[in-house]
C-alpha cells in the first residue's frame, strides 16, 4: 500500500454549470441562449434532449447544496447564467437573476461551503450572437459590464471568481468543428473568437483590481497531455499541435505572446488573429490563480488531412469512459509539471476532472467502481505533483451530479450522485462515499495493481 497525503489545507470540492443543471430556462425573466437555439435545432443534440428541466437544480439548490454537506466538501464551483443576469447581454439588469444567484450563495456560505464562480460557462446571449457574438469585439464589452455588475452584487460574498471556463471550446468546438453552440465551422472564426475571449479575461481580470474587489481572479481552461506515437519529426510535430491547441488559450495569459510555432501552423490553415495594439498586454493581466480541467490524453501521430489538426489518434489498449474518451492519468502529473516549469509556481485548482461511466441504479445503489478507480488513479498522480513541488491548492471533480452533456444531451454521466431526470431522484454512487471518506481523512491508501 502507498498513502497519498495531502497539506492540511488542501480544498476538496465538486463542479457543476449553470446550464447542465438549472432548468427553469424561462423562468424569473432568463432570456435565450445560444445553446437553448442549438438545441432547438434538429439533429444537434443527441436525440433531441434539451435543458429545459435537466436537474432542476434552479429549484433544488437547496437540496442539492445539503447533500454537499453531508459529501463533506469545502468548495463548490457553479457558474452564472450571463442571461438571467442580462436577457439581452446588456442593458437593464434583471433582479430576479441576482437575487437567485445570492441566495443560492448565502446557503452555500451557511452550511460552510466556499463559492468558486465561474462568470462564463458558454452561455452567450442569444441577442449578442445575432450581432456576431463573440466575433464581435462589441461583446468584449458586454461581458467585461456583466462581469462588473457581479463584482459589485457579490463583493465579500464570493471570494473565487473564474472569468471563463475552457475557451477552447467556444472557440475551437463551437467556432471551428461545429459541435457546440453556434455550431460555426471556420478556422480565422475560431482563432479571432478565441482572441476575444482573451481579451475579454484580460479586461476583466482588470476590472476585478480597479474596483478592489475582495478576493482572487483566475480562469479555467482544458488541457490534454498528448505523446507522439513515434520519435519521427512528423509524430513530434503532430503531438505539438494536438498539446498546443489547448495551450494556445494559457500561454498568452503568462507571456503576452501566441506560441509562435503553433501560430504558423495555424496561418497555413488560412487564419490568424486580428490584433489591436495593447491586446496582448490587456491578455497577460496577473492572475491569482490558473484553474485546470483534465479529462485526459493519448497516443497521436502525423495524419496528412485527417482531423483539424492533421493527426489520428492511436488505440494502445488504454481504457476508455463510456463515451470514449482515453483515460490517461499520468497526463495530469505531466501537464501540472508543464504549467509550473513554463510560467513558474502559480497556485493551481483542479476545476474539473472526471469521467463519464453510465451506471445505473440497482436495489437503491450505484456501484461505479470504474469512476473511482478514475479518481484514485488522477488524484494519485496529484498527490505526486504536489510532492514535487507544483502548487496545487484544490481539486473539484466534474461533476456533483449526473447532468445535461451539452451535445451528447443526458447520455453521458459524469456525477458522483445519479440523477433519475423523469423524477429528480438523487442517488449518491458509491463513488461519492468514496470521495466522502477521501475529504474526511484528507489522505488515502493506493492499492497496488
Amino acid at each position: 500500500m502507498t498513502i497519498i497525503q495531502f497539506p492540511e489545507n488542501f480544498v476538496w470540492g465538486v463542479s457543476t454549470s449553470a446550464y447542465q443543471i438549472e432548468g427553469s430556462l424561462d423562468k424569473d425573466g432568463r432570456g435565450p441562449s445560444i445553446w437553448d437555439v442549438m438545441a432547438a435545432t434538429p439533429g444537434k443534440i443527441y436525440q433531441g434532449d434539451d435543458a429545459s428541466i435537466a436537474c432542476d437544480s434552479y429549484n433544488r439548490y437547496e437540496e442539492d447544496i445539503q447533500l454537499m454537506k453531508e459529501l463533506g466538501v469545502k468548495a463548490y464551483r457553479f457558474s452564472v447564467s450571463w442571461p438571467r443576469i442580462y436577457p439581452n447581454g446588456f442593458g437593464e439588469v434583471n433582479r430576479q437573476g441576482i437575487e437567485h444567484y445570492k441566495r443560492m450563495v448565502k446557503k452555500l456560505l451557511e452550511n460552510g461551503i466556499e463559492p468558486f464562480c465561474t462568470l462564463y460557462h458558454w452561455e452567450l446571449p442569444q441577442s449578442l450572437q445575432e450581432k456576431g457574438g463573440w466575433e464581435n469585439r462589441e461583446t468584449i464589452d458586454a461581458f467585461v459590464m456583466f462581469a462588473e455588475t457581479m463584482f459589485r452584487e457579490f463583493d465579500g460574498l464570493i471570494k473565487h471568481w473564474m472569468t471563463f471556463n475552457e475557451p477552447w471550446c467556444t472557440a475551437i468546438n463551437g467556432h471551428l468543428l461545429g459541435r457546440h453552440a453556434p455550431c460555426i465551422m471556420n478556422w480565422q472564426s475560431a482563432i479571432q473568437v478565441g482572441h476575444h475571449l482573451l481579451v475579454a479575461h484580460g479586461k476583466t481580470v482588470a476590472k476585478f483590481r480597479e474596483l478592489g474587489t475582495a478576493g482572487e481572479i483566475g480562469y479555467a481552461p482544458d488541457i490534454y497531455w498528448y505523446e507522439p506515437f513515434s520519435r519521427k519529426q512528423k509524430d513530434i510535430d503532430a503531438a505539438y499541435r494536438a498539446f498546443s491547441i489547448y495551450t494556445w488559450f494559457v500561454t498568452p495569459v503568462f507571456t503576452g505572446k501566441y506560441p509562435e510555432e503553433m501560430a504558423a501552423w495555424i496561418k497555413t490553415k488560412g487564419a490568424e488573429p486580428v490584433i489591436e495594439p495593447g491586446d496582448m498586454e490587456i491578455i497577460s493581466q496577473k492572475i491569482d490563480f490558473l484553474g485546470l480541467n483534465f479529462y485526459g490524453g493519448n497516443i497521436v501521430r502525423h495524419k496528412e488531412g485527417n482531423n483539424y489538426l492533421d493527426l489520428e489518434h492511436v488505440d494502445l489498449g488504454y481504457d476508455k469512459s463510456d463515451k470514449g474518451w482515453f483515460i490517461f492519468p499520468e497526463g495530469l502529473y505531466l501537464t501540472l509539471s508543464w504549467l509550473t516549469e513554463q510560467f513558474g509556481p502559480i497556485p493551481i485548482y483542479i476545476t474539473e476532472n472526471g469521467a463519464c461511466y453510465n451506471d445505473e441504479v440497482v436495489d437503491g445503489k450505484v456501484n461505479d467502481v470504474r469512476r473511482i478507480k478514475f479518481l484514485e488513479s488522477h488524484i494519485a498522480e496529484l498527490g505526486r505533483a504536489i510532492e514535487s513541488g507544483v502548487k496545487v491548492k484544490g481539486y473539484l471533480t466534474w461533476s456533483l451530479m449526473d447532468n445535461f452533456e451539452w451535445a451528447f444531451g443526458y447520455s453521458c454521466r459524469f456525477g458522483l450522485i445519479h440523477v433519475d431526470y423523469r423524477t429528480q431522484v438523487r442517488t449518491p454512487k458509491e463513488s461519492y462515499y468514496w470521495y466522502q471518506k477521501l475529504i474526511r481523512k484528507n489522505w488515502f491508501e493506493l492499492e497496488s495493481r
